[in-house]
């Protein structure tokens, strides 16, 4: 699947586009894309080309993000200015990163290409475009295609937001095996850009091609807006004459085996559900859902059961039950009653479904040729029982002893992912995230469908062991109905040119073995057509598959053993310039006139206060877009939406003490966190008490600097070196990387590098008050001089968001009226309210209007507030 997003920034305005697809803005003309895949035995190489020209009279800097699935690696990117080519270079991360900003601080243009995790690789890449120049960007990836339910897929977002005069989609496909069916569709096909899909295939070739011309494009016919607005989906099959299909070229080979045919397996299935009060709602209902559906399909030789975790455990029944219409019509009325309450047993329930399943073994209770599985749902965190995820992972090993997958589906953003994959892998099984969205219970009737067609379990594919070197994984639990599965290797004797292999797997009624002979003048005859294939594939593929999996390996390993992988999947991803978690590709250009602007972009220290404070005017005021990023009271966080001349606002209530992380970005080494003080109350109830930021910590770790700000001091920590100031000190402090400006008991304006500007209001009260003490807010300018990957409960919004408030009604306070606001394809009860403002007044603030969201922002943030906890400031 190539799912790729794009965004593009010019000059501080903020541009989305997705798959390869930047806009006109400024003067800058966007005249060509096309991406073109070719698809040699499952194995795709995809090229994005996009092509631009600046019309206008200035250079404008545009910085690039691609989003990337965890199938794909990206393997090269280039960047062609008037001609010249200034190919990205593969390196390890840190050696990359620091090449990127070695550039970038001598005022060069620079793009960095990264992998930000396993589960999604996020790549980006600035460049600046000068006056009347040209500029072609191509960006080559890789990716296996999978086969579910008996096809392979390819998925493309496509959104350009824009007529495109040269907008093409082309896509080859090469199978020795023959290709049986080839299929593709769009969301946003109409009737009329149906036969613009140009789609051809016979024996071993198949060819799609799309090119809406201008006029096709449109939405009407005088419009100027694109139809182009969904996915772009092709599926094709392979013949299959023998259950499996060897290839072998240039001392590497491949072998796919995805036999037909096979009666199904009985299944042995365990849910484990998570009942704890955060499933309550909605993810309790779509759980149901999904549950209801899939009674509906399981078949009448299954066992099955349920168990469901709060605070304790309760199980449908003691054992495994058979699959009749008594017992499913009984299983239906226990899942519609099933309901939240309690916490999280997470421990609980996972030892006793596995007890379970044991003792249906042990006892013969089920079928000797029954595949047997766990599927586990949570939506948490384990905090009863045994709660250290260690503890949990050894345990639930010990006693699934590798006799069966562990399947763990996260739900949300609140889990601990990382915890849920490792339990996953070291038991044979995977992971997966369940979006909470509204289609959450198809996403978890659409897993268990890829797992419920059990044909084979145990399965071995025996190569030679003299004769091979570097085989992938070539031992299966399962095998699925619809799926695939995929081996690959090298000789051990480069010229060797023939390979017998033997696969064994237990069935049904019987234990199945296939042998399988090819050698490489076999595959030379079937591979004639050399137009539709680069020559290396195999030994690429090998590559692709061999890293993949070492890469998930090592996500459970520890110690020298994680050492050792690192090493492997580094020496590999060099080698063969894939871009995966270990390494980046780093692409510069110089640019004279980067400097220029630079300078120009400069404040003394005489100029530094007037512009802040001319900045924080119009934030207040609205005479002009600049976002505002506040967080302030108790602590009460507003989010300006300038476009919409409105704001979101939404408050955080944990304990004092605790830290939250607000501003954290990883391309500029930016971070802020603060740490909540309370009321002076001796004994209060922490969960009623209002809290505060009584300190606060930004820091940017490549300047090696860190900024301490309290009620009572400002703290300058460079390197070894501190310096402290007071709030009675009027200060104004320029060194290299920082700027600093305390205006006497009201305010400091900080300043770090060419980054954002912060500005922490200091708040005081009556120092005998018998309840409250002096707090901090924070105030943020210049946000978009951090990057896209900026997240924290602040830095997620430096994004743009866009949302729509319908059903304005009454709500239980009469002047403050609640509505529903649609924002990340969520609803969301919100209630007209009023935040105060204390930039411009310290002390009795400025009532800004906003749309409150409820529950620690629950549904506007990522995740759940708990997640920005950190352990200290810095």
């Amino acid at each position: 699947a190539s799912l790729l997003w794009w965004q593009c920034f010019v000059k501080g305005a903020i541009l989305f586009f997705s798959f390869f697809n930047p806009q006109v803005v400024n003067g800058i003309e966007i005249y060509s894309m096309k991406i073109d895949s070719k698809v040699t035995s499952r194995f795709a190489r995809n090229v994005i080309t996009s092509r631009a020209v600046n019309r206008g009279n200035v250079h404008k800097e545009v910085f690039f993000d691609v989003e990337l699935p965890k199938t794909a690696f990206i393997t090269n990117f280039s960047m062609t200015i008037d001609g010249v080519t200034y190919p990205g270079y593969i390196k390890e991360k840190e050696a990359a990163k620091q090449e990127y900003e070695k550039a970038v601080s001598k005022g060069q243009t620079a793009g960095l290409v990264k992998a930000s995790g396993r589960k999604t690789e996020k790549f980006t890449v600035s460049v600046n475009i000068a006056a009347a120049s040209k500029v072609t960007f191509e960006l080559t990836y890789e990716e296996l295609l999978k086969r579910q339910f008996g096809k392979y897929e390819m998925f493309i977002k496509v959104k350009p937001k824009q007529l495109v005069k040269d907008f093409e989609i082309d896509i080859s496909i090469f199978e020795p095996q023959g290709i049986t069916e080839l299929e593709a569709e769009g969301t946003f096909i109409t009737n009329d850009l149906q036969n613009v899909i140009k789609k051809t295939f016979s024996d071993k070739k198949g060819h799609i091609s799309f090119k809406p011309t201008l006029d096709q494009q449109r939405t009407c016919a005088n419009c100027s807006q694109s139809l182009l607005d969904g996915d772009f989906t092709v599926k094709y099959d392979v013949k299959r004459t023998t259950p499996d299909n060897l290839q072998i070229v240039n001392g590497y080979f491949v072998h796919f085996f995805a036999p037909t045919n096979l009666p199904q397996l009985p299944k042995n299935i365990i849910f484990v559900i998570d009942i704890s009060g955060s499933m309550s709602g909605r993810e309790i209902e779509q759980t149901r859902e999904a549950l209801l559906k899939i009674l509906d399909d399981i078949r009448d030789d299954d066992f099955f059961n349920f168990i469901l975790f709060g605070s304790d455990v309760h199980t449908w029944k003691e054992k495994l039950i058979k699959a009749t219409p008594e017992n499913l019509d009984e299983a239906r009325k226990f899942v519609r009653g099933i309901d939240t309450k309690g916490m999280t047993n997470l421990y609980g329930g996972m030892m006793k479904g596995i007890e379970i399943l044991n003792a249906a073994h042990e006892e013969k209770f089920v079928p000797k040729r029954s595949a047997s599985i766990i599927i586990m749902l949570t939506d948490g965190q384990p905090n009863v029982g045994i709660s250290n995820t260690e503890d949990i992972r050894t345990h639930v090993k010990k006693a699934i002893e590798g006799k069966y997958p562990l399947y763990n589906l996260g739900f949300g953003y609140g889990v601990d992912y990382g915890f849920l994959e490792k339990m996953a892998l070291e038991n044979k099984g995977l992971a997966r995230r369940i979006y909470p969205d509204s289609d959450s219970a198809l996403q978890l009737q659409g897993f268990y469908d890829e797992v419920s067609n059990p044909m084979l379990m145990d399965v071995e594919l025996h190569y030679p062991e003299n004769e091979i070197s570097g085989l992938t994984k070539n031992s299966f639990k399962h095998f699925y109905d619809g799926s695939e599965i995929v081996v690959a290797g090298r000789f051990a004797d480069i010229n060797q040119n023939s390979l017998t292999v033997d696969v064994k797997g237990e069935g049904a009624n019987d234990v199945l073995s296939f042998t399988t002979q090819q050698d490489a003048e076999q595959t030379a005859k079937a591979f004639q057509e050399q137009e539709y294939i680069f020559g290396d594939y195999i030994e690429r593929l090998w590559a692709y598959l061999t890293i993949e999996q070492l890469l998930e390996k090592r996500t459970a390993a520890t110690g020298e053993e994680k050492e050792n992988l690192t090493a492997e999947v580094l020496d590999l991803s060099l080698k063969y310039k894939f871009v995966t978690p270990l390494t980046s590709m780093v692409v510069t250009k110089p640019e004279d006139y980067d400097n220029q602007a630079g300078i120009a972009d400069k404040t003394t220290e005489a100029q530094a206060a007037p512009v802040v404070m001319q900045a924080l005017n119009l934030c207040i005021t609205k005479q002009t877009p600049v976002i505002c990023f506040t967080v302030d009271g108790d602590p009460h966080f507003i989010i300006s939406v300038p476009q919409k001349e409105d704001a979101i606002c939404f408050n955080i209530n944990e304990k004092p003490g605790d830290v939250l992380s607000l501003i954290n970005d990883p391309v500029t080494g930016i971070t802020v966190n603060g740490e909540l003080i309370g009321d002076k109350r001796a004994n209060s109830d922490a969960n009623s008490q209002n809290t505060y930021f009584g300190k606060l910590g930004i820091a940017n770790k490549y300047l090696n600097l860190k900024v301490t700000v309290t009620s009572e001091k400002i703290t300058i920590q460079n390197g070894n070196e501190k310096t402290a100031f007071t709030w009675l000190d009027s200060v104004t402090l320029q060194q290299e990387g920082l700027t600093l400006i305390i205006n006497k008991e009201k305010n400091l304006v900080l300043s770090m590098g060419d980054g954002a500007s912060f500005v922490i209001v200091l708040h005081q009260v009556w120092k005998k008050h018998p309840l409250h003490q002096d707090f901090l807010g924070l105030y943020t300018l210049k946000s978009h001089k951090l990057s896209e990957q900026t997240h924290g409960l602040l830095g997620q919004f430096f994004h743009p968001i866009d949302f729509t408030i319908l059903e304005i009604h009454p709500g239980s306070d009469p002047k403050k009226p609640d509505a529903t606001m649609i924002i990340k394809n969520k609803e969301l009860t919100v209630t007209r309210g009023w935040q105060k403002d204390y930039r411009k007044d310290p002390k009795h603030g400025i009532d800004i209007p906003c749309w409150f969201v409820h529950n620690n922002g629950a549904g506007l943030i990522d995740g759940v507030h708990t997640d920005y906890l950190v352990s200290s400031l810095f």
